[in-house]
């Protein structure tokens, strides 16, 4: 963000702005292009909770906005003031301009502007009993999103990005997750940076793979850190990451469906990793 701008987002101002040709606005609407996103390395969460779940969880604000219709909501009151106290910058706004950032007619209440967070692969280092998704590829925002939010479910670790993955601070992604997005911690790396990782990585990587050698189910997954290790939504895993896998497993199928959807598999897959850490609840 140019040094111009910089000096207009004065530490804990608060401003109403009614105009989409205001330099600030322009500046929050362009974080809508991964260009943009990539360049101040800032991001969108739109709505109160998935704000306040990233203010609870330690993500740095730059920004709040909220609908003139949020005024007196005692919620929204508290999420500005918390913005203020980290130094960040409230902005009322109309619903037109709202409308535009979010690109939604109808939009909610409340918008954040957050500092994106990546975790250095080098300091990616599983303990025993961690799980890691490592994701080759993968494309659809939805599916990201859903990932995320799974991997949260189960309690595993993080996701690790490799290779030229969808965005996973686009404004899409961030709403699939449901608010994951800030619990979640996610590396990225080159496909052959992530193969020297693995190299060093002392615990079992599984791959789905639909020319998989064993059951899913068969698998022991008690032991040690496990990264799993899936595959782009059209093309699978490549050979080179399926080479580096431990196990290369298949989830049967009894329909005419060739395929499972991308989040739906890496979703059963998780679910029988942490079979032994989420027991039967005795609903008696």
């Amino acid at each position: 963000m140019s040094e111009n701008r910089r000096e207009i987002r004065a530490p804990g101002q608060v401003k109403e702005i009614t105009s989409l040709t205001n330099p600030i606005i322009k500046d929050i609407r362009a974080l809508s292009m991964k260009k943009f996103r990539d360049r101040d390395h800032l991001f969108m969460a739109e709505g109160l909770k998935l704000v306040i779940d990233a203010l609870d969880t330690g993500w740095t604000i730059r920004t709040l906005i909220y609908a003139k219709a949020g005024r007196g909501n005692k919620a929204v009151e508290t999420a500005a003031a918390r913005t203020v106290g980290a130094g960040g910058l409230v902005l009322e706004v109309s619903e037109k301009v709202l409308s535009a950032i979010t690109r939604r007619d109808n939009p909610q209440m409340v918008v954040g502007v957050f500092e994106q967070r990546y975790r250095a692969l080098k300091d990616v280092r599983p303990a025993d009993g961690d799980v890691w998704v490592a994701l080759d590829r993968v494309r659809d925002p939805g599916n990201l999103g859903t990932i995320i939010r799974t991997v949260d479910a189960v309690g595993a670790k993080g996701v690790i990005l490799v290779g030229d993955c969808t965005d996973p601070f686009s404004i899409e992604t961030v709403r699939a997750t449901m608010g994951s997005l800030f619990s979640v911690p996610l590396s990225r790396a080159a496909p052959q940076e992530f193969l020297g990782w693995r190299a060093r990585f002392g615990g079992l990587v599984a791959g789905t793979h639909l020319k998989g050698s064993v059951d899913y189910r068969t698998v022991d997954y008690e032991k040690g850190p496990i990264v799993l290790l899936m595959g782009n939504e059209q093309q699978g895993l490549p050979e080179e990451l399926a080479a580096c896998c431990d196990r290369l497993v298949r989830i049967p199928q009894a329909g005419r469906a060739d395929s499972l959807n991308l989040a739906v598999a890496t979703g059963v897959m998780l679910y029988e990793i942490r079979r032994g850490v989420l027991p039967l609840e005795n609903n008696a």
